[in-house]
């Protein structure tokens, strides 16, 4: 796996900084499988089994794998069996990516871009397999070819390693006695999600090159909307069960909705073009974004003070109310403690009393007794 440390756009097309290009969506995803799931999912990738001989699968543009193991070379199958069985119980068998792809190139250039994208971020170091499907699309029914990559976090050392032990935990001091190591191993969060800002830059940078190599003008960017100053939330993904649930006028709707947004980004990426022709327009224009900017950081400043103002009364006034209830509370506890302390000391006194007059009244019979001397019965 690579850092984004480095990378460079270059598409080698010869077109100049202001010249306008059309935009195509970019679709990255990237997912982990548990234990138990990377038989089934090879197996849906590569349509085969119960993904096998059904119309609803028939979408199997090319399909591939590399980097197995020599127990596995010929039948990937068996290496995601291996991960099912051995990977810890809380471990993950696979990750995977899947990417839209261009419709603009052919079955045999998609391949060749997935290939080509594989090769740059797996290389020799990750078993894996991937599958291009190309199903009809939803709403539009055009095509909508895509790509899933699946490929085992264990890094292949050069060990001779079979199913059992490949699996098993890293041994760092002797690693031909333990299993393959992950790659995510001892990685922080803000590590990982570097890592995949990485492969998503990636990602289009390699279709940006073939979309050039192959003559054509339409581009990708792999930022978010937000980052390329595109004023609009992303689409929610609808899935085929969720537009076959739609009304006809709610789809004429929604594509609609499509066709505006996508004249309105073109819009706004031709006016970013005309300012990128223009120095003294792009000098300008970012003097007046950073007072702009200057301006809201200002606002939002002072809305933060008068804020934390206003907390600080609300929470002193809050603090004060709590005090005096747990004041009241205390003050409370100690009254029915100081009348139970003392109930326990007159009932204390009570017994003593009641004890002295008990020893009063024995050595009076005693003595009377005494005086009285001994009785005869006659």
């Amino acid at each position: 796996m690579r850092s984004a440390e480095g990378q460079k756009q270059s598409y080698g097309n010869g077109k100049s900084k202001g010249e306008k290009r059309s935009m195509a969506s970019y679709h990255l995803t990237a997912k982990i499988g548990a234990k138990g799931k990377a038989t089934p999912h090879a197996a849906y990738i590569s349509r085969e089994g119960k993904y096998s001989g059904r119309e609803r699968y028939e979408d199997l543009e090319a399909t591939g794998c590399g980097n197995m193991p020599k127990w596995a070379e010929h039948d990937p199958g068996q290496f995601w069996n291996a991960a099912d069985e051995y990977e810890r119980a809380n471990g993950s068998t696979y990750r995977e990516i899947e990417v839209a792809l261009p419709r603009e190139l052919t079955p045999d250039q998609r391949r060749d871009l997935v290939e080509d994208f594989v090769r740059r971020e797996l290389g020799d170091q990750h078993v894996y397999q991937w599958g291009i499907h190309n199903p009809k699309a939803a709403l539009e029914r055009g095509e909508q070819p895509h790509a899933h990559i699946m490929y085992s976090e264990r890094r292949l050392d050069g060990i001779e390693r079979d199913p059992d032990q490949f699996f098993k935990r890293y041994n760092a001091k002797n690693p031909e006695r333990g299993g393959a190591q992950k790659a995510s191993g001892g990685k922080t969060r803000g590590e990982m999600k570097d890592e995949l800002l990485a492969t998503r830059q990636l990602w289009g940078e390699v279709q940006n090159e073939h979309l050039a190599r192959h003559g054509h003008d339409v581009r990708v960017d792999h930022r978010s909307l937000n980052d390329q100053g595109i004023d609009r939330a992303p689409e929610k993904h609808l899935g085929g069960a969720g537009v076959r649930a739609l009304a006809e006028l709610d789809i004429a709707t929604l594509l609609e909705r499509r066709a505006a947004e996508g004249e309105q980004e073109r819009a706004q990426r031709n006016v970013s073009s005309l300012i990128d022709v223009s120095g003294d327009l792009a000098a300008a224009k970012a003097d007046r974004t950073m007072q702009q900017e200057a301006a809201r950081k200002a606002a939002a400043l002072e809305h933060a003070k008068q804020q934390a103002k206003s907390e600080l009364v609300s929470g002193a006034a809050d603090f004060r109310a709590r005090f005096m209830a747990d004041r009241a509370t205390k003050q409370e506890m100690e009254r029915k403690a100081e009348l139970a302390r003392q109930e326990v000391e007159r009932i204390a006194q009570e017994r003593h009393r009641q004890s002295l007059r008990e020893k009063a009244r024995q050595p009076q019979s005693n003595t009377k007794k005494q005086q009285d001397g001994p009785s005869f019965t006659r």
